[in-house]
């Protein structure tokens, strides 16, 4: 997913639209986690309590029928749930389901059963049973089986653009009709890749087979109004970049009641200023995307609710440390020190942010409040240049590039140079497109030409910012890809198959290991690390049952959870 992670405006999903090019650029290989041997101790998993399907009271009375309205800034790259790697998955995540889903933090359990009712696993995390939920029906009228979820997986594994999360993955045995087990080549949290919004999705047999032979078959599907999914809603209607509707399947196995909406009327407006007009005169309902500078205004309105919701989304400016003098660790800490982080939230960001602790949100496995954290102090960072041997600042330009289509690295990138040459430290910017900037810091690394400083925004492609933030980022790699500081550690590296190994079996551990290893970043300081974004949200007081789920950055509604008072 590294692919894509560096993304878009900061404020709402405009971070998730104008980078979307960027999105596609990051299908990294997951990071090969450390192998032992399988243990034959099984070991049950805790899930939360299964939801029971709600009484039909819509169902038994369908004149009542509710729409709700959208106005969505989210395109559609592809309609297959195994391609897709997307800003789509607004839509898919309200159509296909998981077996499992991550709760957000803060939650009394971590994970939701949905298509499995029940999980366990051996000691090391390395074989895992799944016990399907009975008289699930997708769609088309296939019904779920064992057999549909391996086929489903396997597909992801095979060409799907999230397959990299299934290089752990050695086989899938279909134990029989409602039973599946997955063995794993090495140690992993299975139920966080079971629970991803991208290369999970359980889909219809029927769907998977037609699309083996027609690469184009989801497309053409959607565009008959079909789908092969098993959630609450199904996909009637697709004109592209300019509607989608979605209807209730009445056969959903959690069931309907009164106020939920029977259908989802999504329009696509990319611009924030025509969402907000669209919402203020009572056209939409929800917007995904507003002007920043409009929230303080919305949020006295009487009519709405605003909620800032902590994000997936970090930023940081990696150091090109095979540049001297950047080379030297005194003078990227003393760089570090001297980077104005209250300034960049406050202004950059219009207050949208928190101050990282390394390059896991807040909020994501293996998020520490142990990890440390620079602050603003340019007498300590004039008196580290000094012991570095540049008393008067640095003999150089230092060249910091940045995503030109990304408003908020385009608004933090003067404000770091302001900064640096409060301390003798002259900055030339160079704005770049994100596929440009990327591939001119993968090319030559050494080269006087290549970046000194490179501003970029990433979040995991699934919840777990160990083998995602931390591995693709920062672990030792012959080539560069997305470890764009070019930064080498064996014992950063260590840390972190170590700790990889510990997540299934000892968790605390390796939360421990992972908090070391990041509290080494900082003492490099290889790169900085800025903010972590949030994420406004404005809803009308009329719609209840929104939540935010930062482990699914790109799905800002789940429709069925809403209701409505009118």
């Amino acid at each position: 997913m590294p692919w894509q992670r560096p993304f878009r405006l900061l404020v709402v999903f405009a971070l998730m639209l104008l980078l979307l090019g960027a999105c596609r650029e990051r299908s990294v290989p997951a990071a090969p986690l450390h192998q032992q041997p399988a243990q034959s101790t099984v070991t049950l998993a805790v899930p939360t309590k299964s939801p029971s399907p709600t009484p039909t009271a819509i169902a038994a009375n369908p004149s009542q029928p509710l729409t709700l309205k959208v106005a969505s800034a989210s395109e559609v790259t592809t309609w297959d749930p195994v391609e897709s790697f997307s800003t789509e998955a607004a839509y898919l995540a309200n159509i296909y389901e998981q077996l499992l889903r991550i709760n957000p933090p803060g939650a009394k359990a971590r994970f939701t059963p949905l298509l499995a009712e029940r999980w366990e696993h051996n000691a090391d995390g390395t074989k895992w049973t799944f016990y399907l939920r009975k008289g699930v029906t997708f769609h088309d009228g296939e019904p779920l089986t064992a057999q549909a979820v391996k086929m489903s997986i396997e597909a992801a594994a095979h060409y799907g653009s999230a397959a990299f999360m299934w290089t752990p993955l050695d086989h899938i045995e279909v134990v029989d009709e409602h039973t599946v087990r997955f063995y794993l080549k090495h140690p992993a949290p299975l139920e966080r890749l079971l629970s991803a919004s991208y290369g999970a999705w359980i889909v219809s047999p029927k769907m998977l087979r037609a699309a083996a032979k027609n690469p184009d078959y989801f497309q053409q599907a959607a565009a008959r109004g079909r789908d092969g999914g098993t959630g609450p809603y199904t996909l009637a209607e697709y004109t592209p970049h300019q509607k989608i509707v979605l209807t209730r399947f009445d056969d959903y196995w959690r069931g309907w009641h009164r106020g939920q909406f029977t259908t989802v009327l999504i329009d696509l407006v990319p611009q924030a200023t025509a969402q907000l007009q669209l919402l203020q005169r009572g056209e939409v309902d929800l917007v995904t995307r507003i002007p920043p500078e409009k929230y303080p205004a919305l949020a006295d309105d009487p009519r709405y609710q605003v909620f800032t919701e902590p994000s997936a989304f970090s930023y940081l400016a990696f150091f090109n440390t095979l540049h001297p003098p950047l080379d030297q660790v005194k003078v990227r800490q003393a760089l570090a020190y001297a980077t104005p982080y209250d300034k960049i939230i406050d202004l950059g960001v219009y207050g949208l942010g928190t101050p990282s602790r390394g390059p896991v949100p807040r909020g994501i496995w293996p998020w520490s409040a142990e990890v440390k954290q620079y602050h603003q102090d340019l007498d300590k960072a004039r008196q580290l240049l000094a012991e570095a041997g540049y008393p008067h600042g640095l003999p150089r330009p230092l060249k910091l590039s940045y995503a030109s289509e990304n408003a908020a690295e385009a608004a933090v990138a003067p404000l770091i140079q302001q900064a640096y040459a409060r301390i003798g430290v002259e900055v030339n910017l160079v704005p770049l497109p994100w596929n440009r900037q990327w591939e001119l810091a993968k090319v030559a690394p050494e080269d006087p030409d290549t970046q000194d400083i490179f501003l970029m925004l990433y979040w995991p492609a699934y919840s777990d910012g160990g083998a995602d933030n931390l591995w693709t980022l920062f672990h030792s790699s012959k080539r560069p890809f997305l470890n764009l500081s070019y930064w080498e550690n064996e014992a950063f590296d260590r840390l972190l198959t170590q700790a990889a190994a510990e997540t299934v079996g000892a968790p605390e551990k390796a939360r421990q290991d992972y908090a070391k290893a990041m509290n080494l970043l900082v003492d490099e300081t290889p790169a900085l690390f800025l903010f972590d974004a949030q994420i406004p949200f404005v809803i009308p007081k009329y719609i209840h049952g929104f939540q935010y789920n930062l482990n699914y950055p790109f799905v800002p509604y789940d429709f069925y959870a809403l209701t409505s008072e009118k």
